[in-house]
Formats: C-alpha cells, structure tokens, sequence
C-alpha cells in the first residue's frame, strides 16, 4: 500500500502525518510506502518545522529527515490513498493531480480515517505553522486519530475479507 500525505507547504501537518502513519505502519508489521507533498512550493528541499521535528521526537519517531517537496500529477498514479490536511488542499490536490470527479475517491481528508462517531471525524486539520508547540501537539492527537483509524480499517478489513 502507497500513502501520500498532504498540506499546504510540507513541513508542519503532511511531515508529522508521514511520521505517524509510517510508525503505525511499521508496529502493525505493514509494509507500506508513505510519503508527503505541499500544495505549494514554499519550502521545496526544506526539513519540517523545528516544532514539528520537536513533538514527534518526543513521541520517539523520527521526521528530521524529510524533505519538503510539492505534489505533482504523477503521485495520483504513483500512490493508492492520497490524504490531505483540509479542506483546501483536498481542492488544490484535484487541481494539481487534473484528478477527474470519477477518482475523487482516491484523494480525502485524513480526518475521514477518524470513528464517524467522534467529534473529529471529517474536520479540518488546522495549521499550526502561525501557533504555538500547543498547536503542533493538538495536531499531532489528531493525526493519531487519523492513523489508528487507519490501522483499524486494515485490520478490520482483513478479518472481514
């Protein structure tokens, strides 16, 4: 399975999503492909946001690394789930992808992983870039969320068939 992960710049929300699906993946014994893009090219070749870098040490998964880099309309084919950030970004990735309404299924929010029956499902990531390390932790739970739907949809699908 391929997952790309998508925000405005690729440094703050797609960064910490990468990191956290990739350990998720990585504890449930998946061998997945995940990586990130920006809708923008603001920060091209740059490593995510110190805070970013920060929260997720913390939690002991490393994001440091990564490189911040624009999506393209060939990741649409090179990746089978494309998850955005918000609301935006999910039409700026149609935009960017030329992704047609018949494959819209292919690109959602990532908050659409989240229970149906929690308050966050479906809602918009907000952008901690112009906020506090408070907000890249808000942030952060929520992409939890995201990422323990995630898991619970495989796995449930695998039990199910």
């Amino acid at each position: 399975m391929r997952l790309l992960m998508v925000c405005l710049g690729n440094i703050c929300r797609s960064p910490l999503a990468e990191g956290i699906f990739r350990h998720r993946a990585e504890q449930a014994g998946l061998n997945c492909v995940i990586d990130s893009a920006g809708t923008a090219a603001y920060h091209v070749g740059k490593a995510p946001d110190a805070r970013a870098v920060q929260v997720a040490n913390i939690r002991g998964i490393g994001i440091a690394g990564l490189r911040a880099r624009q999506l393209r309309p060939s990741d649409a084919d090179a990746f089978d789930q494309i998850y955005v950030m918000d609301g935006a970004n999910l039409l700026a990735a149609n935009q960017i992808l030329n992704n047609p309404a018949s494959q819209h299924s292919k690109v959602a929010k990532v908050t659409s992983l989240i229970s149906p029956s929690s308050k966050h499902s479906g809602i918009d990531v907000p952008d901690p870039y112009y906020g506090s390390i408070q907000d890249f932790e808000a942030v952060f739970g929520l992409l939890e969320l995201a990422a323990d739907g995630w898991i619970r949809s495989l796995t449930d699908r695998n039990i199910n068939g």
